[in-house]
Formats: structure tokens, C-alpha cells, sequence
């Protein structure tokens, strides 16, 4: 009885032992806590570093469902210096109120950086005739119009028919050649490109960007957009 009673006062003994362990790592594990909440209170400076150093690392993430891919223009879609070392990628939609106000951000950079290639990925998801505008543009890219097509719709307003045409008009665009273009379903096959590009990153709409490594969404403004570029280059 003596061995046996001994040998549970010694498992009871070790018993108090492991929970006294635990407590102290509990009670290591508070104070290390506590600290911690100390040092962001007296160094709240460190805070937007964290949040955007877990932007970054969210965005790298969600930019590699796309790989470079998406930095590949359709033939002729692209605004600034088609050679450039320097990558924006917009999605766009010529229906787009925010996408016309972000028109002149853009030819602000391309002005600031000679270097800068502005790819232009259709997005027409906001009205209905978002999708003939947006294959009228490529059909104007493969005749190296589509900047010339996407200021001068932009600056009509009107996506509608007879907007498309005037632009189309104003950019010099064979229509004869722009018809046959607009019969190949590479015109929509490209559509359905970016469309999955958007899903996959997660953009549900216009302006959407890719600028140094991040994915900005909104008309976020020139500067925005060169910091993002700046930071890539750097």
C-alpha cells in the first residue's frame, strides 16, 4: 500500500509539476502579450509599416495567380512607349465615369516617363455597350490607332453606337478593316482573357491596376500610380 500510495503522491507530484509549467508558459505567454501591446501604444509609427508590409505580401500573393501574363498586351492595346521598360497595367471600361477621370493620370505619367508602357486590358463589364466599345479598340489596336480611339472616346463620353463611330472616325480607323477584325473571335477570346484575369485577382471593377508589384483599385490618382512605379523601379 505504501509503494502504491507513492507512486501517487509521485504521478500527483509531476501532475503539479506539468500544470505549474503550463501556467508559467500561460503566464510568459500573457506578459509577452502585454509587452507587445505596450510597445505598439508607445510606437504607433511602426503600425502603417505592418499594414502595408501585409499589403504587399497580399498582394505578391494574389498578383502570382496571373504570373506575367497579364503584362502581355493584345497586339497594339497600349498607351505610352510599347518598348518601355517600366509596366502599368490598367483594366478599364470606356462606360467607366472613373476610368475617363483616370485618363488624364495616365497620360500624365506617360508624359513624366518616357519609359512607361501602359497596357490596356478590356474589362466591359459595366453596360451593355461596354462590349462593342471595348472590341472596336481592338480592332483599332491591330491598326496601331488604339490611343489615338481610346482619347477620343473617353472624350466623347458616350459608349454608345454612334459614340464608337465618331471616335473610330476621330482615330483615323479603317472601318473597312475594322469590320473584318471585328468578325475574328480573337476579338473575344481576348475579352474572356481579361474577364478571367479579373477573377482571379479578385477585381470586380474599373479602373483596376497592376503597378510595381501592386494591385490598386479606383481612380487612385497620378501620384498613387507613379509611387507604386517608383517603388518597383527603385
Amino acid at each position: 500500500m505504501s509503494d502504491i500510495g507513492g507512486g501517487r503522491l509521485m504521478v500527483l507530484g509531476l501532475g503539479c509539476a506539468a500544470l505549474g509549467g503550463v501556467a508559467g508558459w500561460l503566464a510568459s505567454g500573457l506578459d509577452a502579450d502585454r509587452r507587445f501591446h505596450d510597445y505598439l501604444v508607445t510606437h504607433p509609427e511602426v503600425l502603417p509599416e505592418a499594414m502595408e508590409a501585409l499589403r504587399r505580401r497580399e498582394d505578391a500573393g494574389t498578383l502570382a495567380k496571373v504570373g506575367g501574363e497579364v503584362a502581355n498586351a493584345f497586339p497594339g492595346a497600349v498607351l505610352g512607349n510599347p518598348a518601355g521598360r517600366h509596366v502599368l497595367v490598367e483594366f478599364t471600361d470606356f462606360a467607366c465615369g472613373f476610368c475617363r477621370r483616370s485618363a488624364g493620370d495616365v497620360q500624365q505619367l506617360i508624359a513624366r516617363d518616357p519609359e512607361l508602357k501602359v497596357v490596356v486590358r478590356q474589362l466591359p463589364i459595366i453596360a451593355p455597350e461596354s462590349v462593342a466599345a471595348a472590341r472596336m479598340g481592338l480592332a483599332a489596336a491591330r491598326q496601331g490607332r488604339y490611343p489615338a480611339y481610346h482619347a477620343a472616346l473617353f472624350a466623347i463620353g458616350r459608349p454608345d453606337a454612334a459614340g464608337v463611330a465618331q471616335a473610330a472616325g476621330q482615330a483615323g480607323v479603317d472601318m473597312a478593316a475594322a469590320k473584318v477584325a471585328l468578325a475574328d473571335p480573337a476579338l473575344d477570346a481576348e475579352i474572356s482573357r481579361n474577364l478571367e484575369f479579373a477573377r482571379k485577382l479578385g477585381i470586380s471593377g474599373t479602373p483596376a491596376w497592376i503597378a510595381g508589384g501592386r494591385l490598386l483599385t479606383g481612380a487612385v490618382g497620378e501620384e498613387a500610380l507613379a509611387q507604386a512605379l517608383a517603388e518597383k523601379a527603385g
